[in-house]
């Protein structure tokens, strides 16, 4: 049997530690310990000075009095004398021991001293500089923390822990120490928020008036004596949103898969068009089409003077544009379910003398089950985190969501509110999650086995085909209608009074002059589309790494706590987009992690907003690689690393790649998230779209929701340009001769 450890890899290991410990080294002696933006330049205070702004903390413990930053140094120099010890599971343990006291340090000195303390007079006399407090941590901290962090991994892999593998170590330990920031802690600090005050006092009495107001659970409505409460308009809207995706995904992917549609190809494309463009498109496209200038209320009005009112700004509206925006991800849930139901199953049930109906009622249908819950859940999470849609036509029907944003940026500013209601909207999606796992707990679905299947799936019967065509045609039909709204309605002067051609808004949005010093970038919206796209184009192959990282780990390790592990990195599938963005402005607003307004926090957002996505599709691409290449691999002498960057990366090329496009896709276009994140240095495309359409300027909004379309349509047409479709083998219904038969046909 092969030992854990090999002398090289003992070696290998004491070069990393090694490495690891400089980096940390440098960060405390080199790289500016606090963040600040005359701290950029790296080693800026060898050339002009040391300032207390460009200081590394071995000279703000030197020199400005933060005696609390020496104990960092001690930790580094025990780590460094673990790696030179003989002794090498003695030294792995002391390294595993200096990597987390040292890391617990540096954490909790920076949560402990703040920008101002008020300290006891004998603790100020001992420590006078402990008055002035400190800033928010900047590269050398991070540089340190992550030293601590990979030192830890490498001691405890040093101690047999994770088979001997430092990579897997340490690949854990780095995941969870972000999982556990950029996650859980922001999380954490909602709950908090939720029992303080205004001033950030500790009142616990303000959540129970906060948690029970009328405002929230209010029946009024039932009595016909008012509004129904926020709670309950917000489930009532995600129900139905739920619902009506579900049904409409399910045809969709059953025309697409059990019918003989000519136009497949085109119907694919338009099912998933509302996926790749902001969820607003589609209210804006409804607004243009149905609103108080919209084209049928102008053209009933020339025709018979009939105005039909404002019946597009409530629930029937907001409930329409979200079926519209969210239909897809249902019919991507759906399809691969329908397409992976055995037709061996169900010629079986034909053998037994079942006609079609049957056939599909009782088994193809209930085989679909889970897809059906999947996709019935994520298009309820869709829903209650909506933010666009209802800002745009919820009118007087209000729901958490926009509650959350008016907490927030509202004359009110109460984030003690805003938290509270980020609670209920976190409870409300964990609550339909654990619902959903519980309905298809226990049952059996399994329809693909590794034995070959030859079998023809079964048509639908006929009233189940003219259903989901009766439904699924219009709906394809309004479809185009409404991106057609969305983009002629940019070349319109004036929308509703002046149908005029005019490039006007595009000039405004995205003017360019030539002049004689170069390219001059005239158009307002330039600004935030190269944010957008830079900053997304960053977050994407973050976001995929750690995701095809975390699925490695998931799928092809086995260590103790690896089900919660699994269930951290996941849990930003569950915590809704409104959720996360209220949650970063109370974690990260302050010291020691004070990101507020940077392009560092708006990147953050996104890869771990995204990151299961990214997790769920290296789990699918690791799943159908078998483990004995991974066996192979170790026989001959290559480590985790190796075997992940070499054998399993290429093979898993198309789920990478998919991942990719759908974080770079979904941060483009989010808006939930990061509404409360935006700055006037950093703006995204959705909030510059919604700000437009805010303050009436439709024409200007219409125009860049075309150009994000235009390019959404080029990325996704490129990725799948280099990926491929995905072909099943399945053999096709072919006609044959009846003198081949031997006899006639029954």
């Amino acid at each position: 049997m092969k030992p854990a450890t090999t002398p090289r890899d003992a070696g290998d290991s004491r070069r990393a530690g090694l490495f690891w410990v400089v980096v940390g080294v440098a960060g405390f002696v080199l790289v500016p310990w606090y963040a600040d933006a005359r701290s950029s330049g790296l080693l800026s205070w060898l050339v002009d000075g040391v300032t207390e702004q460009t200081a590394p903390a071995a000279l703000h413990a030197l020199w400005f009095g933060r005696a609390w930053l020496w104990p960092i140094a001690a930790f580094l120099a025990a780590a460094l004398g673990c790696q030179t010890m003989h002794a090498q599971r003695a030294g792995a343990l002391g390294l595993a021991l200096a990597g987390i006291a040292g890391l617990a340090y540096t954490l909790g000195q920076g949560f402990a001293i703040g920008p101002a303390v008020e300290s006891s007079a004998g603790l100020a006399r001992a420590l006078p500089a402990l008055a002035l407090g400190q800033r928010s941590m900047g590269l050398g901290a991070s540089l340190v923390g992550a030293s601590f962090a990979m030192l830890t991994g490498l001691g405890l892999a040093g101690r047999g822990c994770f088979k001997g593998d430092g990579f897997v170590a340490a690949s854990v330990v780095g995941v969870v120490l972000l999982v556990a920031l950029f996650t859980l802690f922001p999380v954490a600090r909602v709950l908090i928020s939720a029992v303080q005050d205004r001033d950030g006092a500790f009142a616990p009495a303000a959540l129970p008036d906060r948690l029970f107001a009328e405002k929230l659970w209010g029946l009024g409505c039932l009595a016909g004596a008012g509004r129904c409460g926020d709670v309950w308009n917000t489930l009532a809207l995600a129900f139905c949103c739920a619902a009506g995706c579900t049904a409409l995904g399910l045809a969709f992917a059953l025309i697409a898969t059990r019918t003989p549609f000519a136009r497949v190809k085109l119907l694919r494309a338009l099912a998933i068009l509302p996926i790749i463009t902001p969820p607003f498109v589609i209210g804006l496209g409804l607004i243009l089409i149905f609103g108080r200038s919209g084209l049928v209320n102008h053209v009933l009005e020339l025709a018979v003077g009939w105005q039909p009112g404002r019946w597009i700004y409530g629930l029937p509206g907001v409930l329409l544009a979200q079926v519209f925006a969210f239909t897809p991800i249902a019919f991507l849930v759906l399809i691969g379910v329908v397409e992976g139901v055995s037709p061996t199953f169900e010629e079986a049930a034909q053998t037994l003398r079942a006609d079609r109906w049957r056939v599909f009622a009782d088994v193809s249908l209930p085989l679909m089950r889970p897809g059906l819950a999947n996709a019935f859940l994520v298009s309820f999470i869709e829903s209650i985190a909506d933010f666009g849609n209802p800002i745009l036509l919820g009118g007087n029907y209000s729901v958490l969501s926009t509650e959350i944003f008016y907490s927030v940026v509202g004359a009110q500013l109460d984030q003690g509110r805003a938290a509270t209601l980020g609670l209920v909207l976190l409870a409300i999606a964990l609550g339909a999650f654990v619902l959903q796992r519980r309905l298809i707990a226990g049952k059996a679905y399994t329809a693909m086995t590794g034995k070959g299947d030859g079998g023809l799936p079964v048509p639908l019967p006929d009233s189940v085909r003219r259903a989901c065509y009766a439904v699924a045609l219009p709906w394809l039909a309004l479809t185009l209608v409404i991106y057609a709204m969305a983009l002629v309605g940019g070349f319109a002067e004036l929308w509703g009074r002046d149908y005029s051609f005019t490039l006007r808004h595009y000039v405004r949005a995205f003017g360019v002059e030539w002049t004689a010093y170069g390219v001059l970038w005239t158009g307002a919206a330039w600004s935030s589309l190269w944010t957008t796209v830079k900053l997304s184009a960053i977050a994407a192959p973050i976001t995929a790494g750690i995701g095809i990282l975390v699925a490695y780990l998931v799928t092809r390790q086995r260590f103790a706590g690896q089900g919660a592990f699994e269930f951290a990195t996941m849990l930003s599938f569950a915590i809704p987009g409104t959720v996360i963005g209220v949650s970063y402005i109370l974690a990260f607003n302050v010291p020691p992690i004070e990101i507020t307004g940077t392009a560092l926090i708006l990147v953050a957002c996104n890869v771990f907003r995204n990151m299961p996505v990214g997790v769920r599709a290296g789990i699918a691409a690791m799943s159908q690689i078998d483990p004995s290449l991974d066996e192979a691999s170790a026989t001959l002498g290559a480590r985790g690393f190796t075997t992940f960057s070499r054998v399993l990366l290429p093979l898993a090329k198309p789920a990478v790649l998919a991942a990719l496009v759908y974080s770079f896709v979904r941060a483009v276009t989010t808006l939930s998230a990061v509404i409360f994140l935006v700055s006037a240095q950093y703006e995204w495309a959705t909030t510059y779209i919604i700000n437009r359409v805010v303050n009436g300027d439709y024409g200007v909004a219409i125009a860049y929701c075309s150009v994000l379309i235009v390019l959404m349509v080029a990325v996704i047409g490129l990725i799948q340009l280099v990926v491929g479709p995905r072909r099943l083998g399945r053999r096709a219904a072919t006609a044959l001769p009846l003198s081949g038969l031997g006899g006639t046909a029954a």
